[in-house]
Formats: structure tokens, C-alpha cells, sequence
């Protein structure tokens, strides 16, 4: 049985948990001997009921851990607070920032200052929009960096499942990350009471921990050995069962049952035991109300405030919120405290910790709350919404209050609610946004902003729910007087949405539509724009030849005057790459489409007007193109764009994957597995199945073919899922070539030669004769060379034709490959030869390593082989130096 030691929590509430102390004493001690940023990182989750003791072993852990010389740091949720994003983080950490100057905070979190800052409240939001996953990088990064100053760390979160999603996100990425860092983390939490879309993060962060402390109720024993010590040792067993009986063994019922015992003077022997149930009745629920009733109407209403406000309770916000005079207050607040219904708030680093007051008890603090009358309620959160406006502290701090207010037709409150989600985007809470948004139309609006609050809504949960904002966007362009720059860019943006909702052709035909009601002018033709893009993308496309004669009648009729005319010339250039037309003149249009060699203003990697869509089309038409230098140029500004601009989800997926893919052609193998590694890393967090996802795993599995690592490429693919079904979008990478060249590298001939021939199909319905970008002809023809060599002589010659219509060394080289493979003799070695002669110069090393290796096997020479090693070795293509090595044992 624990004993309450002086200082620690009320007694009771340590007995019969020597087991969870000691867990918290080994990992305190772990911690505090492990050096600065090298220890494994500690996690502990703390499970049970209401009142069972969680918050007193929080209490403890600090004791132990301040003993022994750590920081401690401290958070709670609290159940009316749950929607004000970043609140339990903040608490966590802003008092530590508060108290450093601002350079000192920005040296401590370095590049997450400026990401994560603004959710903290320690900087201001910058210019963009940044991307929520890009604040919980930023956050976790930030945590790291204090951690160093800090050493050793203990943070403590108390009511977890209360905990808003924002910190909830961060804490289940920060836990995942505790290698390398000397932290203690310990969480408690209900099971089973955190919202729907907060579970899964306090579902991770549990799975993380390993399994939990589940505190258990009080055995009879450990309840006689509370009640003897708090009203003496004479009370007998028929007295202490009953209380045993009365609090199910729950600690914290235990101990405020016991205290209204001494309060009433009850003698702790049977005789009395029967008043026990009328007396634990009186300290909770509706005998709790009871209770505050009877210290008169001013403390309850100071009570009902306190509860309102939850957090950052103080003596004059409560009399503001009430009209007390503060004497009054301060009264009321005595007598909260007597009757052990509020408290000082605890001190964290020297100062207050959020208010001068908290409530004694999470459970008593609910209870309050759900005693309110619901109109008393209502209007005490206006009113709270006003004070805290009045203070200065922002729309988004005054929005909670706001969500609890009835609809009464407020176009105030509709602007309020509408600045609330601004300020909410502008920290990265996307969530919180759209619940004000959906707030502000429940007012409702007024006619002529009605469709401007459901065009921002769309738009603010564009990232998060496209089938949300395809909902949203088709109302408010469905409404009356909807008209001017918003109306073109909400239909721009529901295209989006449709697309990364897997409705290609719904984007395709609400663009035709809008667009067809438009004046000629820039607006029509941005318009007109989106529709080639989404068709561009299509993965099969039956009109595409009709599609593309259309664009390339368009693209010649402008010269890249504005943004609009910019991105007809890159989806032009794209078009004309996929149909195998003249590199040189794909370079062309690309080319126009820039402004002094670089993106135009409008069109860069953050601006939201086009998406990013038209950069990665511009990235793989010099990729594939061999101007690899302007590609790699053009994706490591977007790469640092991007990490500039806290942008860590999606978007940075698909710079890094595009970004191997470049070092990819250019044979710096090594680098691409690593970018492509790190893009699947990133793409997952957003979803698998979106093209981004598909994008970056058939660009790793394509590298790791190209090193050799078929082992490796082989895992990659089952575990990651790289298989039929395929989007409708176009993927580069090609994905059924990735797969059939996989397929046949271990083995599978059959299957591969079907994947290819599927390939095929797919590339003649879209109109796509490049094969650079498509590579299924080479494959196949290789495959069929022993069983059907007419047919693979038939591909070959098709390839080689297509190469020197498109015109790349790199495709010709590949080409002459291709044909090399199916001839034997003298009539090899020259199609090797000239092979090589032409990969030399193009930029793509790896391609060329291959042709020096297989030119060395053909006519046998010491010399080429070695030259092919060691420019393979140069690559990381290891597969094609063993290959050499080989070769070379047998001359």
C-alpha cells in the first residue's frame, strides 16, 4: 500500500499504486541519465475511469522528477475547450518560450520558428496558408530543439482525451519520433471517451507506449486504510466497507466522501454507516448543485462562469463576465474555495498558470458546467465572447464561445466567425475553420454573403475533405448573384477537389460549363486551361488525339502574355511530351512559359490560384527531355519553397518524389532512393491511393530496379501496395512499364509480359508514343525476343522509330539498346556501340553505364567492361557492377 507522502496529492490517492510509481521511477531516472539528444525517448500512457487517480500520479511523477532535478512541463484538456486548436500544446509550451527572448526562441527552434511559432502564439502568422502537417513537423521539431536546452524533460498531459486535434496530431508524431531525444512523455487519458476524430491519435500514441497503466478501483483494505487515516483509527469495519461500498473503491469519491464525513461530524462506526450513500450523493452530480446553491445565488453564479471560461480563470474576467463588483467576486471566490469546488491554479516556471483559480477537479468542473440552464449558458458564452474580444485577444480566441451561441440571424457574428477561420487557417487548424464556418452559415448569413462564407468553406477544406468542399463549392455556386473573380476561382478549385476526389471527368465538364458562359478574356481562358490540365492527366483517354489537336490550335494563338496563356504553353508542352513530338519544340513551349527563366509571379510552388499540378508538368517535360539541370533547378526551389513555408504534407511528397526522379535520369541513384524513400514516407501520412502516393512508390521501385536491389524493390512493392487496381491520373514514373520490368526481374516472365501488354493498351488509348516516358515497348520486346521474335522485332523498330521522332540522345541510345539485344554478332556490337556513342551524351549516366556494360559483354572487351563499372559503380547501380564483375571472370 503506497503512503501519502508530505506535499503529494490528497490523501488517498496514491494507496495501491507502488507499481505505476515505480514505472515512473525507472523512466525518470532513465531519462535523466541519458546524454543530452541521444537517449531513446520514454513514453508512458496512464488509463483509467474518472477519478481514479490519474492526475494524482501526474502529481507525483512531477514530485519525482523535479527530486531528481528535471524539467517539468504540464498540460491538460479540458472537455469545453477541445475545439480550440493548439490549446493543450500551448499550455505544454508557452510558458518556457515566454520566458526566453525572442532570438533565443528562435535559435532553440531554429526553421520550426517561423512554422510553428504562429500556432504557439509566440509569432506572427506569415503571408501563406500553411499546411497542417507542415505545423505538426514544426511542432515536433520545435519540441526537439527545447529539449536540448531543457535536458532532462518530462512532460506531463493530463486528460488526453479531452486534448484538441491539433495537439492530438502533434502528440501522436511527436511520440512515434522519441528516438534520439532524452524525453519523458507521460499521457493520461478515459479510455473511450476521446471523440471519433480524436481517437486515432490517442489510439497511436498508445500503440507507441506498449501497453498501459490501467489504474484499478481500491480493494476494501487499501479503502479502510484511507478512511482510518483521514477520520481516525476508531473508525471499524462495518464503516469502512461501507464506504468501500458506497465509492466503488474510486479515489477520488473516497477522499471527497471522507471530507464531507469530517465536515459533518459523523462518528465512523456502523451505527452511522447507513448516512454515508446520502453523503456521497451531496458531493457529486445533482447534490454537488445542491451544494452550490446553498452558498447563495452570487457563488453560483460565479461557479457557472468559472465554468464557462474553463481556462485562464481569474477573479476580475468572472466579474466582468457576471457585472459583480469585484468585491463580490472575490467572495464568491472564497467560497468556492472553502467548499472545495475551486482552488489557486498551480504555478508553472514562477507565474500562474492560465488564471488566478482552476477547478479542484475535472469531474466537479463538468458537473458546473452541465448544471447550467441551456439558455443561462448560451448567453454566458456571449457574453464570454464579448469579454474576450473586448480584451483584444482575437476572433479565433472568442470563437469556442461563439459555436455555443443559438443562430439569431448576427451578421456580426457571421463576420466574427468568418475572421475566426482566417485566423485559424493562418496557423495551420483547418479543423477549427471550417467548425466556424459551418457555425456562420447556421446564422444564416446574409443573401449576399451567404455564397461567399460557402466559397471560403470549400476552399478551407479543400486540403483535408474534398468531398466536403465539392459539397460547399456546388451550393455557393449554385446561388443567386454568385458572380466575379470568386465565382471563377471556386469553380477552379471544385475541379480540384473532383479530382483528388477520383472525379476526373466531373472536373472536366464543370470547367467546359463555366467556361462556356464566360466573355472571351482572361477568366474564360484560366478556365479553359483547367480543362486541358485535368484531361492531361487522364491515364486513359479516348478522345485524347482530338484533345491535343485542340490545345496545340489554342497554345498557338498566344505568347505567353499572362498566367493564363503561361500554363496553356506548359500543358501544351506536357501534351506534346506524352505524344513523343520533338523535344525541341516541347522545350519551346516551356520555355515561353517562363519569365527570365524562372516561374512567373502567380505561378510559383505556393501560390494558390494554379496547382502545383502545372509545376510537376513543367519538372517532368525537362525531365524527360534530358534538361535535367533545369529540372533539378526548378524542384530544389520547390523543395525549399516548401520547407520554407512549413508545407510538409502532400506538396513536399510530391517535390521530393519528383526530385528523385530527376537524380533518377541523371544516375545519382543513391540521391533518388533517398528523395523517393522520404516522398513514400511523406505521401502515406497524406493517403495512400492518391496519385502523389502512386507517384513516389513506382518511382523508389524503379530506382531500386536500377541499382539492382530486386529484393528490395520486391518488399517495397507488397509492402507498400504496388499493384492493379491503378488511378485514372496519369503517373510518372509510368506504372504498369515499373511493374512489368519488376515482374520480370524476379522471374515472373508471364506476369510481367502481361503487365507490359497491358501497358501497351493503356498507352495507345491516350496517344502516347514516347518511349522515354513509356517505356513498355523496350521491355516487351526483350521479353518476347526467345518465344516471338517477330513481334519484338516489330517493337523494336516501332521504338526506335518513335526515339528519333522525339529526338533525345537518351531515347535514341535506348533505343539502339532495344534493337542491340534482339541481334547477335557483329551486327550487336555495333547497335552497342552506337548505343553508348549516344547515351555518352546525354545526361542520364546510369542509361549509358548500362550500354558501356553491355557493349563490353558484346565483343568482349577488358577495357569497356571496366569503363561500364566503375561509371555503374559511380551511379549506385550495384546489380550492373556485379553484372560487369561477372563478365569480366569470364574472358
Amino acid at each position: 500500500m503506497t503512503e501519502v507522502r508530505p506535499g503529494a496529492a490528497a490523501p488517498g490517492a496514491l494507496w495501491e499504486r507502488d507499481e505505476e510509481i515505480a514505472a515512473i521511477e525507472r523512466a525518470v531516472e532513465a531519462v535523466r541519465t541519458d546524454a543530452p539528444s541521444a537517449g531513446p525517448g520514454r513514453l508512458l500512457v496512464i488509463s483509467g475511469e474518472a477519478g481514479i487517480g490519474k492526475t494524482a500520479l501526474l502529481g507525483e511523477a512531477r514530485r519525482i522528477a523535479e527530486e531528481r532535478g528535471c524539467t517539468v512541463w504540464s498540460a491538460r484538456g479540458g472537455e469545453t475547450v477541445s475545439s480550440v486548436p493548439y490549446n493543450v500544446v500551448r499550455q505544454l509550451l508557452q510558458p518556457a518560450l515566454i520566458s526566453l527572448m525572442p532570438e533565443e526562441a528562435r535559435a532553440y527552434l531554429e526553421d520550426a520558428y517561423d512554422i510553428a511559432g504562429p500556432a504557439l502564439g509566440i509569432a506572427d502568422p506569415g503571408d501563406l496558408q500553411p499546411d497542417p502537417q507542415g505545423v505538426c513537423d514544426g511542432l515536433v521539431n520545435a519540441v526537439r530543439g527545447l529539449a536540448r536546452r531543457y535536458w532532462p524533460l518530462v512532460l506531463l498531459i493530463d486528460d488526453a482525451h479531452w486534448a484538441d486535434q491539433e495537439t492530438l496530431r502533434w502528440l501522436a508524431a511527436f511520440t512515434d519520433r522519441l528516438e534520439g531525444q532524452s524525453v519523458l512523455v507521460i499521457v493520461a487519458r478515459r479510455p473511450g471517451e476521446a471523440p471519433a476524430e480524436h481517437a486515432h491519435h490517442l489510439e497511436r500514441v498508445a500503440a507507441t507506449a506498449g501497453p498501459a497503466a490501467l489504474l484499478r478501483a481500491l480493494t476494501p483494505d487499501a479503502t479502510a486504510g484511507i478512511t482510518r487515516a483521514t477520520v481516525g483509527e476508531h473508525a471499524d469495519d462495518a464503516f469502512c466497507r461501507e464506504v468501500w461500498a458506497v465509492t466503488a473503491g474510486n479515489p477520488y469519491n473516497t477522499v471527497e466522501l471522507l471530507a464531507k464525513v469530517q465536515d459533518s461530524g459523523l462518528d465512523p462506526v456502523e451505527a452511522f454507516a447507513a448516512e454515508l450513500r446520502a453523503l456521497n450523493n451531496s458531493a457529486r452530480g445533482t447534490g454537488l448543485v445542491a451544494r452550490l446553491e446553498g452558498l447563495g445565488l452570487e457563488a453560483n453564479r460565479f461557479a457557472w462562469a468559472a465554468a464557462i471560461l474553463t481556462t485562464g480563470i481569474s477573479v476580475d474576467l468572472v466579474a466582468r463576465l457576471t457585472a459583480m463588483k469585484r468585491p463580490e467576486a472575490e467572495h464568491c471566490a472564497a467560497l468556492l474555495r472553502s467548499a472545495r469546488v475551486l482552488k489557486p491554479a498551480e504555478p508553472v516556471k514562477g507565474q500562474v498558470a492560465g488564471g488566478e483559480l482552476e477547478f479542484v477537479h475535472p469531474l466537479i468542473a463538468s458537473a458546473v458546467y452541465n448544471s447550467i440552464p441551456g439558455s443561462v449558458c448560451t448567453a454566458l458564452h456571449g457574453m464570454a465572447a464579448r469579454v474576450v474580444t473586448d480584451s483584444g485577444l482575437g476572433a479565433a480566441a472568442a470563437s469556442r464561445h461563439l459555436l455555443e451561441v443559438y443562430p439569431d440571424d448576427d451578421a456580426e457574428l457571421v463576420e466574427q466567425m468568418r475572421e475566426a477561420a482566417r485566423e485559424h487557417l493562418a496557423v495551420g487548424a483547418p479543423e477549427a475553420a471550417r467548425r466556424c464556418l459551418e457555425r456562420a452559415l447556421k446564422e444564416p448569413p446574409r443573401p449576399e454573403v451567404h455564397a461567399h462564407v460557402l466559397y471560403e468553406l470549400g476552399c478551407a477544406t479543400l486540403l483535408t475533405s474534398p468531398a466536403a468542399t465539392i459539397d460547399h463549392l456546388q451550393r455557393a455556386l449554385g446561388t443567386p448573384g454568385f458572380d466575379g473573380p470568386d465565382r471563377v476561382d471556386a469553380v477552379y478549385r471544385l475541379s480540384q477537389a473532383m479530382l483528388h476526389n477520383d472525379q476526373l471527368d466531373d472536373a472536366i465538364r464543370t470547367v467546359d460549363a463555366e467556361a462556356a458562359r464566360l466573355p472571351a478574356g482572361p477568366d474564360r481562358l484560366r478556365l479553359q486551361a483547367a480543362h486541358y490540365i485535368w484531361e492531361g492527366i487522364q491515364s486513359l483517354d479516348a478522345t485524347a488525339p482530338t484533345r491535343s489537336h485542340g490545345l496545340a490550335e489554342l497554345a498557338a494563338s498566344v505568347g505567353g502574355r499572362d498566367n493564363s496563356e503561361r500554363v496553356l504553353l506548359i500543358v501544351r508542352g506536357f501534351d506534346a511530351l506524352i505524344r513523343g513530338e520533338s523535344a525541341e519544340q516541347v522545350v519551346e513551349y516551356c520555355d515561353r512559359a517562363l519569365v527570365n527563366g524562372r516561374l512567373a509571379p502567380g505561378l510559383g510552388w505556393t501560390d494558390t490560384e494554379w496547382g502545383v499540378e502545372l509545376q510537376l508538368m513543367l519538372s517532368c517535360t525537362y525531365i524527360y527531355t534530358d534538361r535535367l539541370d533545369r529540372a533539378v533547378s526548378l524542384l530544389t526551389e520547390g523543395l525549399d519553397t516548401y520547407t520554407g513555408a512549413g508545407w510538409l504534407g502532400g506538396h513536399l511528397a510530391m517535390a521530393k518524389g519528383f526530385l528523385g526522379l530527376a537524380h533518377r535520369r541523371r544516375g545519382q541513384l543513391r540521391e533518388a532512393e533517398q528523395h523517393q524513400r522520404d516522398a513514400v514516407r511523406l505521401a502515406e501520412r497524406v493517403g495512400r491511393g492518391l496519385p502523389l502516393y502512386w507517384a513516389a512508390l513506382c518511382g523508389l521501385v524503379d530506382t531500386l530496379l536500377a541499382r539492382g536491389h530486386y529484393g528490395q524493390a520486391e518488399q517495397v512493392a507488397e509492402e507498400w501496395g504496388f499493384a492493379p487496381p491503378y488511378p485514372n491520373t496519369i503517373v510518372l514514373p509510368d506504372l504498369r512499364s515499373v511493374r512489368g520490368r519488376l515482374l520480370l526481374a524476379t522471374g515472373r516472365v508471364k506476369d510481367g509480359i502481361n503487365e507490359l501488354e497491358a501497358a501497351e493498351k493503356a498507352a495507345t488509348a491516350r496517344g502516347s508514343n514516347n518511349p522515354v516516358l513509356t517505356p513498355w515497348a523496350a521491355d516487351l520486346a526483350r521479353a518476347l525476343a526467345t518465344d516471338d521474335p517477330r513481334r519484338a522485332a516489330e517493337l523494336a523498330l516501332a521504338v526506335r522509330q518513335q526515339a528519333e521522332r522525339f529526338g533525345t540522345d537518351t531515347a535514341i541510345g535506348e533505343a539502339l539498346r532495344c534493337a542491340a539485344a534482339l541481334e547477335t554478332g557483329q551486327r550487336a556490337a555495333a547497335l552497342y556501340a552506337k548505343a553508348a556513342a549516344y547515351l555518352e551524351a546525354s545526361p542520364c549516366a546510369y542509361e549509358h553505364a548500362v550500354a558501356r556494360v553491355e557493349y563490353g559483354v558484346a565483343i568482349r572487351s577488358e577495357e569497356k567492361l571496366r569503363r561500364g563499372m566503375e561509371l555503374a559503380r559511380t551511379c549506385g547501380a550495384d546489380g550492373l557492377v556485379v553484372r560487369a564483375e561477372e563478365a569480366l571472370g569470364r574472358l
